[in-house]
């Protein structure tokens, strides 16, 4: 058995450790539909870091009534080459990341999220590498409406320096420690839990 407060101090880490990786990450919102112009026009462009979140909100009607005349927009999203992103095609290296053919979902619009990471334990995750370009574009469902082309380019800041990318190993006086001052946020709130858990 356990001692007691230990389930508790865990579901305290894992809480914290949500509410710090959440006030950290920013997250990027794109309404993929034909109404948002700066898709269509193919000009739209978002700068996101490490971390972040690009969130995809699909086409969503709320009854079969409110679309007008005509289908729901059905559609799949891809991630493509900058050649493929001049136009809407699909081509051999494109990546099908999702498919947006859900237009009635009872909850309300289907919402895609990318984690911009580096490295992805998912076997269908994307990993992102920093100063890098990413295309995503659309094509209309087989069985949905022919839609305009829609385009999105995301950009992964930063891209390393020269400098930047030198390791410089500097000699530090064994006197030296670090005080509770100079720690950073994280290790003190995990020293604060390991303290509370014992």
């Amino acid at each position: 058995m356990g001692t007691p407060g230990a389930l508790p101090a865990w579901k305290a880490t894992i809480f914290f450790f949500n509410l710090i990786s959440a006030a950290v990450a920013k997250r990027h919102i794109v309404y993929w539909n034909s109404t948002n112009t700066r898709l269509t026009a193919g000009d739209l462009s978002i700068q996101v870091n490490l971390n972040d979140y690009l969130d995809i909100y699909c086409p969503h009607y709320p009854d079969k009534g409110t679309q007008g005349p005509g289908q729901p927009e059905t559609l799949a999203l891809y991630l493509v080459g900058e050649v493929s992103f001049q136009g809407c095609v699909e081509t051999r290296g494109a990546i099908k990341r999702w498919e947006c053919n859900t237009p009635y979902a009872p909850f309300g619009p289907v919402r895609f999220s990318e984690k911009i990471q580096r490295f992805t334990p998912f076997s269908l995750g994307f990993e992102f590498l920093p100063g890098r370009h990413y295309y995503y574009s659309s094509l209309p469902a087989e069985e949905g409406p022919p839609l305009p082309c829609m385009k999105l380019r995301v950009t992964v800041c930063c891209e390393p320096t020269s400098e930047g990318s030198k390791q410089i190993q500097e000699t530090v006086p064994e006197s030296s420690a670090c005080s509770l001052r100079t720690a950073s946020p994280p290790l003190l709130l995990i020293l604060v839990l390991l303290l509370l858990t014992t």
